[in-house]
């Protein structure tokens, strides 16, 4: 008994099987990769960083016309309405907070409460384009133009672009208004134009005071 031990001791140990074919076990299948920002995100995010350049050199050009004048606005030339504009630039101001709102809402999955918060947005950015629109005519009136000199192009210049990017947005909100109604949109549609909103809006109160005041 002791021999057959003492035999076993020194026995090679058993080779390992190698699979055949040089294979081995399935490798596991791959984790599904989530990324951290969504593409469509981070093409927002680019889209406002290139919409910032492009204000930042208007607003330079502008700020360096103001301060080469001797008088700003030069004599002659209709006042801009200052209290109007004032009242108008509430109304985007709470149309921020409104999206704001939505957002969350959309995140709870509360659609009913998103629908009517998407709807009021719409509707106060579209006021603020009318009053807009309305002042813009009264200005032509009293002859303020593009033609009126550097006054007259800087502030068509200036607030025009930044009328159009709430034109577009407010077509923006439409269109994601009208998806999630009919239950084909996604919660991440609701939050990139709720970004570009929140941008529209958080730049019209340094073009107010810059312009207008």
């Amino acid at each position: 008994m002791a021999r057959e031990a003492t035999l076993r001791k020194f026995e090679p140990a058993e080779a390992p099987r190698v699979p055949a074919f040089g294979g081995g076990d399935p490798p596991a299948p791959p984790r599904a990769f989530k990324p951290i920002v969504s593409n469509a995100r981070i093409a927002i995010l680019m889209f406002i960083a290139a919409e910032v350049m492009f204000f930042a050199g208007l607003i330079g050009a502008f700020i360096v016309f103001r301060l080469a004048s001797v008088e700003w606005p030069p004599p002659f030339q209709p006042r801009l309405p200052v209290g109007v504009t004032g009242v108008n630039t509430a109304i985007l101001l709470l149309s921020g907070v409104v999206i704001q709102l939505a957002m969350r809402a959309r995140a709870s999955s509360e659609t009913q409460r998103v629908l009517r918060l998407l709807s009021a947005t719409v509707l106060l950015g579209t006021i603020f384009l009318l009053v807009q629109g309305y002042e813009w005519v009264r200005l032509i009136h009293y002859g303020l133009t593009l033609s009126s000199g550097v006054y007259g192009a800087t502030f068509y210049t200036l607030i025009g672009c930044h009328g159009a990017h709430v034109l577009g947005a407010v077509v923006w909100l439409g269109v994601v208004l009208a998806r999630v109604r009919s239950g084909i949109a996604g919660r991440e549609s609701v939050q990139l134009a709720g970004v570009y909103w929140t941008f529209v809006v958080a730049l019209w109160p340094a073009l107010y005071v810059l312009v207008y005041l």
